[in-house]
């Protein structure tokens, strides 16, 4: 008597068998040969100590103690799809949860998720919009949206959107005033509006060669969606993130008042628990996200060694 389960493949090939009555037949439909079919049978009868076939020359037949234990298998396997099927149901469908960092969820990623929503119904996206890094072990977040230099340790880690700054005013103060914006010099008689980025307009003026501003003067925001708000509002002048104004200046709340523009060292990445790469619904986001990255013309190189486990 048996003491405990027979490995799953011969409980498989016992039941193609029996309902094909035939090992050729389950073969072909198991993918394996005649003779592994019949190797398998083999190894269930003798875990269970009985025969559950009669082979004679041209057929097969079910004894009596298989017919008595296919109704049992059948059923049990059908669980198991069962099974097997809710499981994938739930990795394809339901919550996704994301994180990713306040400024960027208002200024790029908000306003394009109604579109995903439409694409993607079955799937509901929950987002948290935190400064603080996600611990995947802790957190019950399945991805992340970050920005820095891609090092994250232990974690699959892809390029997104590469990013500029310049500078973004409402177009009231380009058109209007005493002192409208024509040229970078003209920043002088205007207010600059700053965030907690690491780089500013000291860095700026610098790479635009503009000397004898006050780099500093000007109110302080710890968000860069607030001082998005703040130069929408007409406050003064903000150096604007490419990825963050993007929606501001399609809608032409904000305007480029010069061309000049950096390029950061910095970039955003979408990051995962390797083993959280490939479900489903990470997949259909991700794929999502860099699609409306490529539209708006910002999508970083997705070549292969631009995708990888952070190492350090």
């Amino acid at each position: 008597m048996a003491t405990r389960l027979p490995p799953l493949n011969t409980l498989r090939a016992f039941e193609a068998a029996a309902r094909h009555m035939s090992f050729t037949k389950a073969a072909d439909e198991l993918f394996v040969t005649q003779a592994a079919v019949s190797h398998q049978i083999k190894t269930l009868e003798d875990a269970l100590g009985v025969k559950l076939f009669k082979r004679l020359n041209r057929a097969l037949l079910l004894t009596e103690e298989g017919q008595t234990f296919i109704p049992p298998v059948r059923q049990a396997l059908d669980l198991l799809m069962q099974g097997v099927n809710k499981i994938s149901q739930v990795e394809a469908t339901g919550a996704l949860n994301v994180s990713t960092m306040p400024s960027f969820a208002a200024g790029w990623l908000v306003p394009r998720l109604d579109r995903f929503r439409k694409q993607h119904p079955e799937i509901d996206v929950r987002l948290t919009a935190s400064e603080r890094l996600v611990d995947f072990a802790r957190d019950d977040v399945e991805m992340a949206i970050r920005y820095g230099r891609g090092q994250y340790p232990g974690l699959t880690c892809e390029r997104f959107i590469d990013e500029e700054i310049f500078p973004v005013c409402s177009p009231k103060l380009v058109e209007e005033g005493p002192h409208p914006l024509k040229r970078p010099e003209d920043l002088k008689y205007h207010t600059l509006l700053h965030d907690d980025m690491p780089v500013g307009w000291a860095q700026w003026f610098e790479a635009a060669g503009v000397g004898g501003i006050n780099p500093s003067q000007g109110p302080y925001f710890d968000m860069s969606a607030l001082v998005i708000q703040a130069a929408i509002q007409g406050q003064g002048v903000a150096l604007g993130r490419s990825t963050l104004a993007a929606t501001a200046l399609e809608s032409g709340m904000l305007v480029k008042p010069f061309d000049l523009t950096m390029k950061m060292e910095y970039a955003y990445f979408v990051v995962c628990p390797p083993e959280h790469h490939n479900r489903p619904k990470v997949r259909v986001f991700r794929e999502w996200l860099y699609d409306e990255a490529e539209k708006a013309g910002v999508l970083s190189d997705r070549s292969p060694h631009a995708a990888e486990i952070a190492a350090d």
